[in-house]
């Protein structure tokens, strides 16, 4: 297995040590993801690039919450899904939202469940989604602009949650309380 270095300040190359003060600066600490990624200087610019462009669509915070979510869980990232059940506390989304998207139950809304729903469609199939299921979508009160913009969310999603597949990157200890694993029963499905 490959071996990877959780990069610092010092330690970074030197494209990725202002990447990693700005991460200091915003987070109060390096979060593992941050310092793996620094590695590579260009993934994490892009990775922090994306985030900062996710956080701009005009998804609300549940919305963004239940499309990070549903990717981490889709692909199975043993650090995203616990970082993003603290962030999503941090966002102020209702605890049944989070808890339902890291148990794959349903969503307390039927229009955050055409959310996940299509957030899904759009990993499993690589971005063929039919029109019937692209239709339903948007009949349950999104835009065009929300298919855009739930490509943008998977594709800062596929670079965190890769990165950490391949580096195993530790959960962060803020993030240790929120622990998570698959529920093998419904990956069995």
């Amino acid at each position: 297995m490959a071996d990877f270095t959780i990069q610092n300040i010092e330690t970074a190359p030197e494209a990725g040590k202002p990447l990693l003060e700005t991460s200091l600066k915003n987070n109060g600490r390096i979060p593992g993801l941050h310092g793996t990624m620094a590695d590579a200087p260009p993934l994490l610019a892009a990775y922090n690039y994306a985030h900062q462009q996710f956080l701009a669509t005009n998804l609300t915070d549940e919305e963004k919450t239940v499309v990070w979510q549903t990717v981490n869980v889709e692909q199975n990232c043993h650090y995203c899904v616990p970082a993003h059940t603290g962030i999503a506390k941090m966002m102020k989304v209702d605890d049944a939202i989070t808890e339902a998207l890291r148990n794959e139950s349903p969503l307390p809304t039927a229009k955050l469940e055409a959310l996940r729903n299509f957030t899904l469609l759009v990993v499993r199939n690589r971005g063929f989604v039919d029109e019937a299921d692209t239709q339903a979508f948007l009949d349950a009160g999104f835009e065009t602009r929300n298919i855009l913009e739930v490509i943008l969310g998977v594709s800062q999603k596929v670079m965190s949650n890769y990165t950490n597949h391949f580096a195993q990157t530790p959960v962060d200890k803020v993030f240790q309380k929120f622990a998570w694993e698959k529920n093998t029963a419904v990956a069995a499905e």
